[in-house]
């Protein structure tokens, strides 16, 4: 029996009708040292932007990506199990493994390939994989696609995770370091305690947390002083934080050769172009130089805060730079995205299957690339479109 068609105008007007249809926009810098844009042809003021450090356009990092260009070309050819991995892919994966304090890293072409082939690569079929209910939907999709057992507790609480562990034995547990759309941070230590206890295996995604968080931009784990030990595989992106493209698994050299051996995500696609891994380089050598970048972006999220909280504005529990205003529905958030952007500010309109229903949200991201005054006027701009007199 064949499948029934999908009746694609019908789906498309559903969105439409719930206000959850998404649009493509163009986007064009205009400036390498600020976060001004053009979207759409409308000059703005980009506060969606996961860049967190300003290096993307960083001149070290273009002239290492032109460099690399020149020398190896565009593509990388072929897969790294067969001509793709090159001497600039070797050289950041030993950097990373040094600055996360692991004995190796794998790189992937982006994250979501990254906890897709950890997964599969560590769950045998029928075995567990237990996350946090607020997880990305890399993470959630890396438990279905093992063919595992798959579970969620309740966000951020450890106990719930114990309960499951409890009942289950050793299980894969998979949760975010710094969750995107809510800024808040995994309550790791109780996290790797329960794992410990019960056996498991703890995978902590901190795509958001490292370059920015920690005394020396090294994430969650060392914002709350955990080890290797406690946290066995990480998971890190390089689009973010680092500017640059694709992203890494870092842990022991037993973890990364049986990915190597079976993740079908790193063995069935092609390799990294090398001039991204060269411009990742320069992007990890500027971040660690130029800690004033991280230091930027945090005063700004607190400067940010304090304005807001003063204003009266509805704030979650953040000390990153993902700082959400929470608003309901969708249709809510979309008019306060639109009427911020009438002022020349962007702020991206957040609702569901991204949030869970009911939390529909504006999400400002900061970086050390913004100015004192773009904070001030975003909070200005809110007061005025969130809550009106």
């Amino acid at each position: 029996m064949s499948a029934a068609p999908i009746a694609f105008e019908s789906v498309l007007a559903d969105l439409d009708e719930q206000g959850l249809r998404r649009r493509r926009r163009s986007v064009r810098r205009l400036s390498h040292d600020t976060a001004d844009i053009e979207l759409d042809g409308q000059p703005c003021v980009d506060f969606c932007s996961n860049d967190y450090l300003g290096i993307a356009a960083h001149p070290r990092v273009i002239e290492a990506f032109m460099e690399a260009a020149r020398l190896h070309g565009v593509g990388s050819r072929a897969s790294h199990l067969i001509t793709g991995h090159q001497g600039e892919h070797a050289r950041l994966e030993e950097e990373l493994a040094e600055f996360t304090g692991r004995e190796r890293a794998l790189l992937f072409s982006t994250g979501y390939m990254a906890n897709l082939g950890l997964a599969t690569a560590l769950v045998r079929k029928g075995g567990a994989v237990i996350g946090d209910r607020l997880n990305h939907a890399s993470l959630i999709d890396a438990g279905r696609i093992a063919r595992a057992s798959l579970e969620h507790y309740p966000h951020g609480d450890a106990a719930a995770l114990e309960e499951r562990l409890a009942a289950h034995g050793p299980a894969l547990v998979l949760t975010d370091g710094v969750f995107s759309m809510d800024g808040d941070l995994a309550p790791l230590p109780a996290l790797a305690t329960a794992c410990a206890r019960h056996g498991a295996f703890l995978a902590v995604d901190d795509a958001h947390g490292l370059g920015v968080i920690g005394a020396n931009g090294l994430g969650s784990l060392e914002h709350f002083g955990l080890s290797a030990k406690d946290v066995p595989a990480l998971v890190g992106t390089l689009g973010k934080a680092f500017g640059s493209f694709g992203a890494f698994v870092a842990g022991d050299a037993d973890l990364v050769e049986t990915l190597v051996q079976r993740a079908r995500t790193y063995i069935y696609t092609t390799a990294l172009p090398v001039a991204v891994a060269a411009a990742t380089r320069a992007a990890l050598a500027v971040s660690i130089a130029e800690s004033w970048r991280r230091e930027r972006a945090l005063a700004l999220a607190r400067r940010f805060r304090a304005l807001a909280h003063a204003a009266g504005l509805p704030l979650t529990d953040s000390m990153t730079p993902i700082q959400p205003i929470l608003l309901g529905s969708a249709d809510i958030a979309l008019d306060a995205s639109r009427r911020l952007l009438e002022r020349g500010l962007f702020v991206a309109a957040i609702r569901p299957p991204t949030v869970p229903a009911g939390t529909s949200r504006l999400r400002v991201a900061l970086s050390a690339a913004h100015r004192d005054s773009d904070v001030e006027k975003l909070v200005a701009s809110l007061v005025e479109v969130v809550c009106p007199e």
